[in-house]
């Protein structure tokens, strides 16, 4: 980060560097895809707590995510208070049947139709954790003076990116939830107006009978989300 009497340029040593070689670079890469693919959305979760600790870590590990300028405009929310769940279930289900009471459009819905999804969200009650990720449009220096976060959309959806690995790495299943509108999340969980909230990622561990939809194992090719220019 950076203050306001000192924003200057000052270069270190690269840390931390990795000097693969090519074997040892493509058996990495594959490793880490072979755990990726292994990654669910699932929306059953067992009657079975998670440490904080566990939560605090992956946590942690997204805010090592790039982010415009260095300003990490991000904030998370981690919610495992059973009532505070109950409330955020309520207002989402909310906004969610008026989605699908006509919000939505017949083609979004009939493109959801494949997923099984509906304005029920019980994993938002169920999940052991809930994690409300906030973007942060503007922060403030100490002394009160507000400044601009730049690339806050793509600084924020890199962190969430980091933080689904992470809670996938530390052995556990998440579901993203974006209802919208969302700001009723402000209110609930006493976040200022500068942060707009952006993903509920409930996080747990997967129930026994638990269930995924048959087109979510369905993934484009590499030749259809990769072209080269070599």
């Amino acid at each position: 980060m950076f203050a306001r009497d000192k924003i200057t340029y000052t270069p270190i040593d690269l840390p931390d560097r990795l000097d693969y070689g090519p074997a040892e670079s493509l058996e990495a890469a594959r490793t880490f895809y072979d755990q990726m693919k292994r990654r669910h959305t699932v929306r059953d979760y067992a009657d079975a707590p998670v440490d904080r600790a566990v939560i605090e870590e992956c946590i942690r590990t997204a805010g090592t995510a790039p982010s415009g300028a260095n300003h990490q405009p991000w904030h998370f929310v981690a919610v495992s208070d059973p009532a505070m769940k109950k409330q955020i279930r309520e207002a989402a289900e909310a906004e969610e049947q008026k989605f699908y009471e006509g919000g939505a459009g017949d083609e979004w819905l009939q493109a959801l139709e494949p997923i099984g999804t509906n304005d029920q969200k019980p994993h938002l009650e169920e999940a052991p954790w809930l994690v409300v990720v906030f973007a942060q449009r503007w922060g403030y220096f100490e002394d009160g003076t507000r400044f601009k976060n730049y690339y806050v959309p793509e600084s924020t959806g890199f962190a969430c990116g980091f933080l689904l690995a992470a809670f996938h790495h530390a052995g556990l299943v998440t579901l993203t939830h974006t209802p919208n509108p969302m700001k009723f999340l402000n209110g609930m969980l006493d976040r200022p107006d500068s942060e707009k909230p952006v993903m509920i990622v409930a996080v747990g561990k997967a129930a026994k009978d638990a269930k995924v939809p048959a087109v979510a194992k369905i993934k484009k090719p590499l030749d259809e989300i990769m072209s080269t220019k070599e």
